[in-house]
């Protein structure tokens, strides 16, 4: 299956047009409280989910039968849908679109409340999660993450140290020396961009405006910069270090006929060196390793190449967040099985995310980042909705990957143009954007 955490969680919010629409009706605006007394809560709930995969191996009716030992009386039923984002925001027309389901990221926050049953004030909720932020309407939370993920490299240890290369780099140009290096000794593919497919260079690459200046504040910051890509600026370092890999030839000869599943499979046989992406890909590229024949520990996972007053700092950004549908006759029933699934069910971990949880300890594939001291920067999405207003405007789409596929075709050489008439016609854009709506 190709998994998509966060880009669809970041898709632009002109995507679903919801003036004016309250799912069919007016929603009623009781909070979905936690349970007090499991064996009274009754009623049978349908769960919305894009994993169609554990739907349809049985992994989904095995959680199930795990939350019935201690809700017997609810019955948990499962949709899995491939087109999770252009489905759903058809079915947020009516009252019928699941009692729990992950919040499409094409719907702008200010709505959720016309969406979503509030789940507690976010004062109280952030105290025990994680990414509260995410979903927080006027002082109340809508949504509790599936999971969150840590931004970094995913890479062949064992081809790096082929090549000679054991350290993590400090700069984007020791990471460039570093590819260069790995192309020269192994005649491997150093980067992979994943170009076709697109979503690696929209979600991955975003997603790490924060770790280049250890700025937890960084992605709100956009909302009241006139010039994201301006030297220095978190995007300017990210997009530099995209460009110049494509521009130096350490990436894939031609980026249209890339292939993500496949990609996965060359990065455990070493014929790929390297791919921008959360620490949720960790274990797919383990189980890769492990179906090719290859040792699923030579998987590594390191952080992108800036330090902060010696220290590596990366991102740790929320995936999908589960909501219960405001229109929900078995609101109990749905907030029971959302607070089990996100604090008893082992499904982060399972997939090498960071629980919602603060109590809970961080993943085992996260390991390297603790036994190396990586800051882990929990990124602030309190300014989400302004930022996304801008980027809308200024028709940029930093969470899709068009933006990024031009960068890469300017540095390749199939469109006209260099790195720094793009910025300044990126920034020239944001600039407008940001003017006309008064941020």
């Amino acid at each position: 299956m190709r998994r998509k955490p966060l880009i669809a969680a970041l898709l632009a919010t002109a995507l679903l047009t919801v003036a004016g629409c309250s799912g069919g009706g007016t929603p009623s605006t009781e909070t979905a409280t936690a349970p007090s007394d499991a064996g009274k809560v009754t009623g049978s709930i349908k769960v919305l989910t894009n994993r169609t995969d554990l739907v349809q191996d049985g992994t989904m009716k095995k959680y199930a039968t795990a939350f019935n030992k201690i809700y017997p009386k609810v019955k948990v039923g499962f949709e899995g849908i491939t087109d999770y984002e252009g489905e759903v925001k058809i079915r947020m027309n009516t009252e019928n679109y699941g009692d729990v389901l992950l919040i499409p990221g094409v719907l702008a926050k200010g709505d959720y409340p016309k969406f979503f049953a509030p789940l507690g004030s976010t004062a109280t909720m952030k105290k025990k999660y994680r990414f509260t932020g995410k979903t927080d309407v006027g002082g109340k939370t809508y949504g509790i993450a599936n999971f969150g993920t840590a931004n970094g490299f995913v890479y062949n240890k064992a081809l790096w140290k082929k090549a000679g290369i054991t350290d993590w780099p400090t700069t984007p140009a020791q990471f460039l020396d570093d590819l260069k290096t790995v192309k020269a000794e192994t005649g491997a593919t150093p980067y992979y961009t994943n170009f076709k497919d697109g979503w690696p260079l929209a979600g991955p690459w975003t997603n790490t405006v924060g770790s280049a200046g250890c700025e937890a504040k960084a992605w709100d910051d956009l909302a009241t910069s006139d010039k994201p890509w301006a030297e220095g600026g978190d995007l300017n370092v990210i997009d530099t270090l995209l460009y110049d890999i494509v521009h130096g030839k350490l990436a894939e000869k031609d980026p249209t006929t890339t292939n993500w599943e496949s990609s996965k499979t060359q990065l455990a046989k070493g014929d790929i060196g390297s791919m921008l992406l959360g620490s949720w890909a960790i274990n797919q590229m383990r189980d890769a390793a492990k179906k090719a024949g290859e040792k699923p520990d030579d998987i590594g996972f390191m952080p992108f190449p800036v330090q902060k007053n010696g220290q590596f700092c990366a991102t740790m950004v929320s995936d999908y967040q589960l909501a219960v549908n405001a229109h929900s006759k078995h609101k109990d029933a749905a907030r029971a099985w959302l607070d089990w699934f996100t604090e008893k069910s082992g499904f982060a971990a399972k997939e090498g995310g960071i629980s919602a949880l603060k109590a809970d300890p961080l993943p085992a594939v996260l390991k390297p980042y603790e036994d190396n001291d990586v800051k882990l920067v929990e990124r602030s999405e309190a300014k989400t909705e302004d930022v996304n207003a801008i980027d809308d405007a200024a028709e940029i789409g930093l969470s899709k990957q068009d933006y990024r596929q031009k960068l890469i075709d300017v540095a390749r050489g199939a469109q006209d143009g260099d790195l720094q008439g793009y910025f300044d016609d990126l920034n020239k854009r944001w600039a407008d954007a940001a003017a006309a709506s008064g941020s």
